[in-house]
């Protein structure tokens, strides 16, 4: 196989243009390629808007290859294919006398279920929330009503927080394993376009996301795996330094001597009861801020130089600041034509997200404008001073408008000091958000020092795009569930001091998206499945009812 880099074409060019574009780098008939596979797809923007296409591929010939790569040799974008597989370890020694059970159905808890599955391990996942079409159901009566499920809604439910996003799949985890690779390919064997294991930034969207994480469980079920839904863990079972399993809300006790916490970010109650349990946890870094939104032409406009591009995706765009004091301000979850999302988990806290669908067809483009808080800004200590921060935020959040999405226009949040600047954006130009909503003040809600950081990132980013910082542009708040602010330590075989059991995913401070939850959740499947034999069901299903 030969790899070919730095091929670029037109957008909306065809497959046989690619091919023989391949095949002049080659110096080759087109007829001489057999096979080509997109490796790797990027948009060059860099002399818009003359837009362009850059490829890696990998190509199969009819014949002589070697001869071909010996031709090629001095041409640095050409050579060998470099074969990166994911490879799942062996069993080990150990017996696990019961199957290892899994305490969340998002990305990191379903990709190791769906791994321990298909080994033969027939894990038991437990998930607070609903499966994934009675909680689409109960998500969007939320949007409508405002009545909450405080176990199934944007946070919790088959799928974790992502379904309810924009579905991104990159991260910058480095993937000398392959397990980046794998994920997409899982993802793809489960319904999701193929085109996400080529994109530099593929997605797939909450609609599409859903059907996938729907297959997935299908398939952990046909493996022997088990799944159930509406069943939220209150207890940890622990003897000798060990865990023994957990207690259910009905009161059930399951045997486990293998337990994973894929508890995800916002797993509030969780968290105090591990707390309680002597569970060794520390207060992390994380961000918050406001989901700010523009009209995507505006987007489309200084990404591409126009505003509505044929053939080529909505644009997006990543942005980085350092403020005067020396915090952290930037772009995160941004989604391109998309939608600002009710996202609250607690009666009386308001949160909210970003979600597109597989079109990103809306007419805004949104993302959270973030800034960078520590322990240091919780006010208080202890390893859960993170969330006791989160509720405050989200609390006065929930006041500003009653319940509604509170949403203000930039001029008014910024004040009078602002820097007076040419008009961008429509001064009638309307958010779009999943969930009742009403214009508010928001300038109470981030403490001083963050909404100063928050507003000198707006500024510097809209040197960079202009309009970024127009006076309609609107906020919407509270973004505070970007990461966990809870890390939940692990030594070098993915267990907690607690033997047995392994803090897996973004709820135990392991990952920041989808595709890094589930490589943690595929890392952690592999400890288990190196260190025990496959479980074998001698009559014990791993249920004892007190």
């Amino acid at each position: 196989m030969i790899q070919i880099r730095q091929l670029k074409l037109m957008p909306g060019h065809s497959d046989r243009e690619l091919t023989e574009k391949a095949a002049r780098v080659l110096r080759i008939r087109p007829e001489e390629i057999a096979s080509l596979r997109v490796v790797r797809q990027s948009i060059d923007a860099r002399k818009k808007p003359e837009i362009r296409l850059i490829y890696t591929v990998d190509v199969k010939l009819v014949a002589r290859e070697e001869k071909v790569l010996l031709s090629c040799r001095k041409n640095p974008d050409v050579g060998p294919a470099p074969e990166v597989r994911y490879r799942f370890p062996e069993p080990g020694k150990e017996i696990l006398a019961e199957r290892p059970l899994i305490i969340g159905t998002g990305p990191a808890g379903l990709f190791c279920g769906y791994l321990l599955a298909k080994a033969g391990y027939r894990p038991l996942l437990l998930e607070r929330g609903e499966d994934v079409e009675s909680r689409t159901r109960r998500v969007e009566d939320f949007w409508k009503t405002g009545v909450l499920a405080p176990d199934s809604n944007v946070q919790f439910g088959e799928g974790g927080a992502g379904t309810f996003s924009d579905g991104k799949l990159n991260t910058l985890v480095k993937d000398k394993d392959g397990r980046n690779a794998e994920v997409l390919k899982i993802f793809v064997e489960n319904g999701a376009p193929e085109e996400i294991r080529y994109e530099s930034r593929p997605h797939v969207g909450t609609d599409v996301l859903s059907r996938v994480v729907k297959h997935m469980r299908e398939q952990i079920l046909s493996w022997g795996g088990e799944v159930r839904f509406s069943t939220r863990v209150t207890e940890l079972v622990m003897e000798g330094g060990r865990v023994r399993g957990v207690v259910c809300e009905s009161g059930e006790r399951i045997d486990a001597g293998a337990v994973v916490l894929a508890i995800g970010h916002s797993a509030r109650d969780t968290f105090a009861m591990l707390e309680k349990k002597g569970i060794p946890m520390e207060a992390k870094s994380f961000a918050v801020g406001f989901r700010v939104e523009h009209p995507q032409e505006l987007i489309n406009l200084s990404q591409y130089a126009q505003r509505s591009p044929e053939a080529l995706p909505p644009a997006s765009y990543k942005l980085t600041a350092k403020t005067s004091e020396g915090r952290g301000v930037y772009s995160f979850c941004m989604c391109p034509g998309g939608y600002v999302v009710n996202a609250s988990s607690e009666p009386g806290r308001l949160a909210v997200n970003g979600m597109s669908y597989s079109g990103r067809d809306g007419k805004n483009a949104n993302s959270a404008i973030i800034v960078s808080v520590t322990p240091q800004d919780y006010g208080a200590d202890g390893p859960l001073a993170g969330i006791h921060f989160q509720r405050r935020l989200e609390e006065r959040a929930f006041r500003a408008a009653g319940g509604a999405v509170p949403v203000q226009r930039y001029a008014d949040y910024a004040g009078a000091e602002r820097e007076k600047r040419e008009r961008h954006v429509p001064a009638d130009f309307a958010p779009a958000i999943k969930g009742g909503w009403k214009f508010a003040d928001l300038r109470d809600i981030l403490p001083p020092s963050v909404r100063k950081a928050f507003l000198e990132g707006m500024e510097a980013f809209d040197r960079i795009i202009p309009g970024f910082a127009d006076d309609a542009v609107c906020l919407s708040g509270v973004e505070s569930r970007t990461s966990s602010p809870v890390r939940i330590p692990r030594d070098e075989t993915l267990q907690s001091s607690v033997r047995g059991l392994y803090p897996c995913g973004e709820g135990a401070g392991y990952a920041g998206g989808i595709t890094s939850a589930a490589m943690d959740g595929m890392r952690v499947a592999e400890a288990i499945a190196a260190r025990y034999q496959i479980f074998q069901n001698g009559g014990n299903d791993g249920t004892v009812s007190e």
